[in-house]
């Protein structure tokens, strides 16, 4: 059991997460359960999103863990038909599936200070730009386009991505992350203006940095000791500390709610303990 900041019951609703086995939307499943969902925990780990479902209904909540791949649409129809079977129609989708590729990232934040033998910008493979860009962008756009339908033929549902601060402004070393992010805020925008007939909403969230298994190593030393692009990131956050994934429950559980979020479509939330809002100065 956790902790929810925000009371909302979900009964009745059907919700669908991608990216389930992650820390962030391994959080948000279980707050959608807790607060009475029947959830649908997607992942292409199978073995994270079935033990994450087991331990739910262990204490008598109501979640179904499958393996999906967000990338492949004939096993997104799959997975469509077997939770339809199993839990009803989707009424609410979070798009949490994506990530980074160390293909697409370089060692030197800035071109002056590549080294011989260091990955630089032009080092970077297309390959690698290539799957960041897939796993983020088609990764959220085809599970729209599978478990949307049923919210278009319910008139009313909600699509919740998952942005990130980096689209508002690039990080250095991660440029296909950066752009592949900005590219899901625009994305957000023109669902929302598409679907705004037919009583969809469509938001999303802009995390700020987390501590998770995918960064640990960016930001820590094998001692413990945070790494110099650690004390950039917590220099430049006024609240001088990580984001933790708890905190983005009460916006993810607001924003989904038909009724305390009604007039709300089109809006990126940024999460991020001030990160945005300083200047450097």
């Amino acid at each position: 059991m956790i902790q929810l900041p925000i009371n909302i019951d979900y009964s009745g609703k059907v919700v669908v997460v991608t990216g389930a086995g992650g820390l962030i939307c391994g959080a948000m499943v279980r707050a959608f359960a807790q607060s009475g969902a029947k959830v649908a925990a997607l992942d292409l780990n199978e073995d994270a999103v079935k033990a994450l479902a087991a331990e739910l209904r262990a204490e008598g909540f109501v979640c179904r863990g499958y393996k999906a791949n967000v990338l492949e649409p004939e096993e997104l129809e799959r997975v469509h038909r077997a939770v339809t079977a199993d839990l009803g129609s989707c009424d609410i989708l979070v798009n949490g599936a994506g990530g980074n590729n160390p293909r697409a990232t370089t060692d030197n934040e800035y071109q002056h200070e590549a080294r011989e033998g260091g990955k630089s910008f032009f080092d970077l493979q297309a390959d690698g730009v290539d799957f960041v860009f897939k796993l983020n962008f088609q990764g959220t756009l085809l599970p729209t386009q599978v478990f949307a339908k049923d919210m278009v033929e319910k008139k009313a549902g909600c699509v919740l991505n998952i942005s990130s601060m980096n689209a508002y402004t690039p990080l250095t070393k991660i440029p296909a992350y950066s752009a592949a992010k900005a590219g899901i805020s625009n994305f957000t925008q023109w669902l929302a203006t598409h679907f705004a007939g037919t009583g969809i909403r469509c938001n999303a969230i802009a995390p700020g940095f987390l501590v998770s298994a995918q960064n640990h190593k960016l930001l820590f030393n094998e001692d413990g000791t945070p790494t110099a692009r650690s004390a950039k990131i917590l220099n430049g956050t006024p609240m001088g500390r990580y984001v933790n994934a708890s905190e983005l429950l009460g916006a993810t559980l607001f924003l989904c709610d038909d009724r305390s979020a009604s007039a709300i479509t089109g809006v990126v939330l940024p999460i991020d303990c001030g990160f945005a809002a300083y200047s450097g100065v």
